[in-house]
């Protein structure tokens, strides 16, 4: 049967090919933003960790494995195209179905912060399922939408103005992933949970990790209008009705999350509470193994200034702990406060008198 319809393929697609260019996943710190840049603007060493076998070893150095930024794939191509006529927008949903007579390992193999976006009849599309898969018949069925229209703007093909220190969100989405960050030194601090926005956590991550949702109607206005400052800058008293999904943990845990949110609140004044929030049991099932999963969810209603979530944002980004890697060995001249040396390739490092901060300068 295979044999009989690769013969048919070979009819329909007229030796078409299809070529895929990779995409690596990038996440704004101001708010959990996801946008997706052509491979060829990264440079390999951003790319370590993509995938799961290339890992760094402790005490070893990275060997790292990246895969080409564009393959070419021969098959058969064809797409329906649906008309939809919604509130805000009218657009075009492409369905696209690429039929090939072998596994495209490439599609298969992927990273979760890798993705490959093709190319048809001037229409870009990525592929979100592989179905209609029979062993006899040797084929394979990859279905996906072309990308949306309002979607365009999360492909990235060149960083020339992109605006990556400007908020995206306009509630407080970034006092709570500032959550991340948060330790205080007294205790109540966040116990090893990473937040991630809702619907934007990374693919098969493994738990123990939270989820931030906000209600897009739960926004509102407090205050009768916005502050406007001598400097054009707009502040004004809003709410945000909160949902907050934990994964993976057990009741100390999420008790632990209940007082470093308390905590958080009365330190830095980010928001208010405005309610009493308690910690719920939910239900997620999967019949395949017959129990539930480790899932409890917290509302919070909270009060807070527009305006401050763009300090907060920054403050994110000045708290981040860099990692480095050399590729080129060190002199052997000892670093001391204030005092630089230099790597072989022409970097130049100067170390604080904290011992921990590096100024970078590329001759």
């Amino acid at each position: 049967m295979g044999a009989d319809l690769a013969q048919g393929v070979d009819t329909l697609d007229l030796e078409q090919t299809i070529t895929f260019t990779k995409y690596i996943r990038l996440v704004l710190p101001l708010d959990g933003y996801v946008f997706w840049c052509a491979a060829t603007m990264v440079g390999p060493s951003a790319l370590f960790g993509a995938a799961g076998f290339n890992r760094a070893r402790f005490n070893q150095p990275p060997n790292t494995v990246v895969s080409a930024p564009t393959f070419v794939c021969k098959g058969s191509m064809h797409y329906a195209t649906d008309v939809r006529q919604e509130e805000a927008e009218t657009y075009a949903a492409n369905r696209m179905i690429f039929t090939s007579e072998y596994e495209v390992n490439d599609l298969n193999t992927i990273a979760p912060g890798t993705l490959w976006i093709g190319t048809f009849d001037g229409r870009r599309f990525a592929f979100s399922s592989r179905s209609s898969w029979y062993k006899q018949a040797d084929l394979w069925h990859y279905q996906g939408f072309a990308i949306y229209p309002d979607m365009e703007t999360q492909i990235i093909d060149d960083f020339a103005g992109f605006d990556s220190v400007s908020v995206v969100v306009s509630n407080s989405l970034p006092a709570w992933l500032a959550l991340n960050g948060y330790n205080p030194p007294w205790g109540f601090g966040n116990p090893s949970l990473t937040l991630f926005p809702s619907f934007l956590s990374p693919e098969n991550f493994e738990p123990p990790f939270a989820t931030v949702h906000i209600v897009p109607e739960g926004t509102r206005g407090l205050a009768l209008a916005p502050l406007i400052g001598p400097t054009s800058s707009h502040s004004q008293l809003c709410s945000d009705r909160v949902r907050i999904t934990l994964w993976g943990t057990r009741n100390f845990n999420a008790l632990d999350f209940v007082d470093c949110v308390n905590q958080y609140s009365l330190n830095t004044g980010a928001f208010g509470l405005m309610n009493n929030p308690v910690m719920r049991d939910e239900k997620r099932t999967q019949a395949e193994i017959a129990t539930i999963a480790m899932k409890k969810s917290i509302e919070y209603e909270i009060s807070y200034q527009q305006s401050r979530m763009n300090t907060i944002a920054r403050k994110i980004i000045t708290s981040a702990i860099p990692n480095f890697y050399f590729s080129g060995g060190i002199t052997p001249t000892p670093p001391t406060p204030n005092n630089g040396y230099v790597t072989e390739d022409g970097m130049t490092f100067y170390v604080t008198e904290n011992g921990m901060t590096f100024y970078v300068q590329e001759n």
